[in-house]
């Protein structure tokens, strides 16, 4: 009961002391990977145009017209997040380009990238839900009727999404530090998605999923030519806009579909 009432008291002051910085971060960090796919879109333009247009036979404009849609989809999208303008437009932007990228770089056919790309959608579905909640705030002192609003289901289906991402990154091996890693990870993860004790859950898994992030997908340490570099960066963005989602969720709290919430009425 101590070792509780001490994790308790230290999440409470982390809370406030970060209240006002760690939205900005959230949004910085799930938005992170939309950001370098833009900048990566005009720096290695040809090369995607002409991937695109051998792929799909579809042409020199067509293809043209597919890489400057995710140029200015994706940064037009980030600048309009991280400005708090126009920010559900932004949101469904971000979804349109998503689904764009899982069919014309056939994401759809891998099952990893295919959860990471759901998984990246439910950090834009807690966006999604933060932007609702800040558009709604004039309305604070308005008794509501008790029934959960599209806003809660919103943060109910981000949280169940994020949990892809961590599915993705299990290791399927013997050795007792994986297997470790896999049962507290899978049993963090749970807490979020039935949204128990949610915000520590997130909060150790935001510090986890940073750890992993740095080791792993350390893509500074390999040369800029190497197919690696590619990869790791890819895999490292992804993770990095993950645990944005899981910073937004310490934020904002699990919304009311969650166990945390029925709680407080049983």
């Amino acid at each position: 009961d101590e070792q509780k009432r001490l994790l308790s008291k230290t999440l409470k002051i982390f809370l406030r002391v970060t209240k006002q910085y760690l939205p900005h971060v959230a949004r910085l960090f799930l938005i992170s990977t939309f950001l370098e796919d833009g900048i990566r879109m005009w720096f290695q333009w040809s090369e995607q145009r002409d991937y695109i247009e051998a792929t799909w036979s579809c042409g020199y404009f067509l293809a043209t017209g597919f890489v400057l849609l995710n140029l200015i989809g994706q940064i037009g999208g980030c600048v309009l997040v991280l400005s708090r303008n126009l920010v559900q437009y932004a949101c469904f932007g971000l979804f349109g380009i998503i689904a764009l990228q899982t069919v014309a770089y056939s994401i759809l056919w891998d099952l990893k990238f295919l959860m990471r790309n759901l998984a990246l959608s439910g950090g834009l579905l807690l966006l999604l839900a933060e932007s609702r909640s800040e558009g709604k705030s004039m309305f604070a002192g308005v008794p509501s009727m008790g029934q959960s609003s599209p806003k809660q289901y919103m943060q109910l289906g981000g949280r169940v999404l994020l949990v892809l991402m961590f599915m993705t990154l299990l290791h399927f091996d013997s050795s007792f530090f994986s297997i470790l890693q896999n049962m507290v990870g899978t049993a963090l993860i749970v807490l979020v998605a039935v949204g128990l004790k949610t915000k520590l859950a997130a909060l150790t898994l935001v510090l986890w999923l940073l750890a992993i992030n740095v080791y792993f997908n350390a893509f500074w340490t390999v040369p800029s030519y190497k197919p690696m570099h590619d990869f790791l960066k890819y895999d490292f963005f992804q993770t990095t806009s993950v645990i944005g989602g899981l910073l937004l969720v310490v934020a904002l709290g699990p919304g009311g579909v969650s166990v945390d919430e029925k709680k407080k009425d049983w």
